[in-house]
């Protein structure tokens, strides 16, 4: 006899939120020898709304992260929020573990739902795939939003102690945490101010454990280490789009000096918005200014459909 678990409860009730929102879960084969992507996609697409890709970042599920931000997007845009490569359903054979391979998937599982232009947000990791994406396939995708990814790192920042935690083994283990204790360490690590996981007993925090991180432990450790691998400011593309970055002001993970960084490196096409009084896990921090600043980059921009008023009267000749 199985025991409840509050966490996959949350879950069903997130799964609610999507279908509601009208999505339906699907799953594609690549058609790689072994890579399968899972994907939220619209049950119906509009064909007169754009098309909007809600990349997740590592840690809670995509609909954890994401459940929030879909009312204020799914009414102006046709939404497809997939699971990065070993998250939820998506699994490859393929040893490859960088961001851009992360985004050549995206892309693959987009054309076969035949999206072929798109807008982006990138969460964190997600930031990573998103700005790799908007590069390497500039004609598809429209406008880019970066939430707290330091897409500008180099690998020497690492050595240069750029970053509170520098060694990539101890990070991984506590983006990772597969104990009570390193979920509270990860807690105190994303949030300027956290919640009081302390207090928490340890059997409600395994319970989370089991369902957000026992999957692809050793993989999603390597897709971290291969984040920072040879990466060079030099190297990195500019990208064209309108971009959007938004960060907090204390993040932990990656200080905010890399946000501004990443607005120099783009230049003239980027914005920048910090937000105040939080840390790295700003859309759960400070979730109103969160969906204010990307609702108004991504929806204030979309063209006005002309209003019709019920006095209108046709001309006639």
């Amino acid at each position: 006899m199985s025991c409840f678990s509050l966490t996959q409860s949350k879950n069903s009730c997130h799964r609610s939120t999507f279908a509601r929102a009208g999505l339906r879960s699907a799953i594609t084969d690549l058609k790689d020898g072994g890579t399968t992507m899972h994907c939220w996609v619209p049950q119906s697409p509009n064909p007169s709304k754009p098309n909007l890709l809600l990349i997740h970042g590592l840690g809670l599920n995509a609909m954890w992260q994401f459940a929030d931000l879909l009312r204020h997007v799914t009414p102006h845009y046709n939404v497809y929020v997939p699971d990065l490569v070993f998250f939820g359903d998506s699994y490859t054979t393929q040893p490859d573990r960088s961001d851009s391979f992360q985004a050549e998937c995206v892309m693959q599982a987009m054309e076969a739902h035949s999206v072929r232009r798109l807008s982006l947000v990138g969460l964190s990791y997600g930031g990573f795939v998103a700005y790799s994406l908007a590069a390497k396939y500039k004609e598809a995708v429209e406008r880019v939003v970066i939430c707290c990814a330091a897409v500008c790192l180099e690998e020497k920042d690492l050595r240069e102690g750029a970053f509170r935690i520098s060694d990539l083994d101890e990070a991984a283990g506590i983006l990772t945490p597969q104990t009570p204790q390193k979920l509270r360490e990860l807690v105190r690590y994303t949030f300027f101010r956290p919640p009081p996981v302390w207090l928490f007993p340890s059997c409600l925090l395994m319970d989370f454990i089991q369902a957000m991180f026992t999957e692809f432990v050793q993989e999603k450790k390597e897709l971290i280490r291969a984040v920072p691998q040879n990466r060079k400011l030099s190297e990195l593309p500019k990208i064209p789009q309108p971009t959007f970055i938004i960060w907090g002001e204390h993040d932990q993970v990656f200080p905010v000096e890399f946000a501004h960084k990443l607005k120099r490196h783009v230049g003239e096409n980027a914005q920048l918005v910090v937000i105040k009084d939080a840390g790295h896990a700003l859309n759960a921090e400070k979730p109103k200014e969160y969906h204010k600043h990307i609702k108004s980059f991504l929806v204030d921009s979309l063209p006005r459909s002309p209003q019709i008023t019920p006095s209108a009267k046709p001309v006639t000749h």
